[in-house]
């Protein structure tokens, strides 16, 4: 099963739904689509489309699906790292007020250089990375919380 998360925020994200379309229509995706759509209103015959989900539905379809395609919010990447998950993310532009700035293309790009993720920065390669995903294996997850408690308690001590 693919699980679609697109966030909670009020921006819509028809762009990445339509893609997934298109890849289930070419016959590139096979598997169950689920979605958690969020506020993008989106008709579809071929993927399950709920606006917004209960935590525990979110944590089951986390666990359950075999790919994670994401907007490429901190939330949602962090949870499928988390949980081990092969990650598809697609950050949000500003130029398709898609969100007020383009932070997202930071964030996918640096947790795809550290090997966590496949981040996808043109969605006519949906395919590809479709293909590719299927061998990634995504780096385990590494805390740096040790650090940033060493730094916060050198700060207290220090004033």
């Amino acid at each position: 099963m693919i699980f679609v998360t697109l966030g909670t925020q009020d921006k819509k994200f028809p762009r990445l739904l339509d893609s997934i379309e298109k890849e289930i229509k070419n016959g590139n995706i096979k598997e169950k689509v689920v979605v958690q759509a969020g506020y993008t209103d989106y008709v579809s015959n071929n993927m399950e489309i709920h606006k917004l989900i209960s935590m525990e539905d979110f944590d089951r379809y986390i666990k359950e699906c075999d790919i994670l395609i994401t907007h490429a919010g901190v939330g949602s990447i962090m949870t499928g790292i988390t949980n081990n998950k092969k990650i598809i993310a697609v950050a949000r532009l500003k130029k398709y007020n898609e969100h007020t700035n383009d932070h997202q293309i930071q964030i996918a790009t640096e947790f795809s250089n550290k090997g966590y993720i496949i981040y996808l920065d043109d969605l006519n390669n949906m395919s590809k990375a479709l293909e590719k995903v299927k061998e990634f294996k995504p780096k385990k997850f590494e805390s740096n919380n040790k650090n940033f408690v060493k730094i916060i308690e050198k700060f207290i001590d220090n004033n």
